[in-house]
């Protein structure tokens, strides 16, 4: 029997959770403006800058959206000593955001991705990074400061992007130190490490993530009977608690001891989906640390990306929009 939860009362609950986010960490630049006419020395358009805007993407993201759900964010990368690194340590600082554990090697490059946008439009996409694995001696510092940080923290987000702070070598371990301190896991991941995040607490993929990940041809996984077979499939490999995958329009679905709970997608004025997965992981995770029912992680983190996909460009969640869309699913 699912339980019945007090809404108000479980947001008060994630006031001062404490998150520990590892992962890639990046920044999202944007020179915006207007375009009125082409170029006479190549056929492209000409973008008069009105603004420019740096903000955290990757890990940051997410570490925003805990923030916005009141709980502590705790960022536990490796960034470039670059000055892409210092313009993050700046908005990360502008922001409160704990970067005690943020490692500067000077053998990387900070993940830097800029978007040229003309007339709401993104016309091109710059990305300065480095996707190779962190070296010996960087996986080794970033280790200690996970270490350290992990005994005080309440759930921790594996956010992978394939930039390379997450690989083989220390995925394993940062799991078993979890598990052994009895710290629930949270994965977001990609294709490459797909398979390594082995006896998580929740593995959310996306259907594209899932399907690659397991290699199963598209036409062999897209009903939702399909769906839970691959789940099934996962799960019997990797020993993860709870599978929720992110169906786009179609909502999500979560399992939980060989059953599943499928939560369909509100109808909303779609503006952009962009940071909706960030958003997702985040408030999933901290349901995940109150240890709530499953269909509670599904219905939370379904309504709160789908509320940021009404803002156009990665924003955090509203916390209090977010509780007066669930208390409305309660008929409060």
């Amino acid at each position: 029997m699912i339980p019945n939860l007090d809404f108000k009362q479980t947001f008060q609950k994630f006031d001062g959770l404490r998150v520990l986010i590892v992962g890639d960490l990046m920044v999202d630049n944007y020179i915006i403006g207007k375009v009125e006419r082409v170029s006479p020395e190549a056929p492209v358009p000409v973008v008069d800058v009105t603004h420019l805007d740096s903000r955290l993407g990757g890990a940051g993201n997410v570490a925003l959206n805990i923030k916005a759900m009141g709980g502590i964010p705790i960022i536990c990368s490796v960034i470039g000593k670059d000055k892409e690194g210092e313009e993050l340590k700046s908005l990360l600082e502008k922001e409160g955001i704990y970067a005690k554990a943020l490692l500067e090697s000077e053998k990387r490059k900070t993940t830097t991705k800029t978007r040229l946008i003309g007339n709401n439009h993104q016309l091109l996409r710059f990305d300065h990074e480095e996707k190779s694995d962190i070296d010996t001696v960087d996986s080794f510092l970033l280790e200690e400061h996970y270490f350290r940080e992990l005994e005080n923290c309440n759930v921790v987000i594996f956010e992978d992007y394939n930039k390379g702070v997450l690989h083989k070598g220390n995925i394993e371990k940062f799991i078993a130190k979890a598990n052994e301190l009895g710290v629930p896991t949270v994965v977001d991941p990609k294709k490459s490490n797909f398979k390594e995040y082995k006896n998580t607490k929740l593995f959310k993929p996306n259907l594209k993530e899932m399907r690659e990940g397991l290699n199963i041809e598209e036409s062999n996984i897209d009903s939702l009977d399909d769906i839970e077979k691959a789940i099934a499939i996962l799960e019997n490999e990797m020993h993860n608690e709870h599978t929720l995958v992110t169906l786009s329009e179609r909502g999500v679905i979560i399992s939980d001891k060989g059953s599943f709970y499928r939560k369909p997608a509100h109808l909303r004025n779609i503006a952009d989906v962009s940071g909706a997965g960030d958003t997702v992981i985040a408030v999933a995770s901290l349901c995940v640390a109150l240890n709530l029912h499953p269909t509670y992680i599904a219905e939370l983190s379904n309504l709160a990306g789908g509320l940021v996909c009404e803002k156009r460009g990665v924003v955090p969640i509203d916390k209090e929009v977010l509780l007066s869309e669930a208390l409305k699913l309660q008929g409060n």
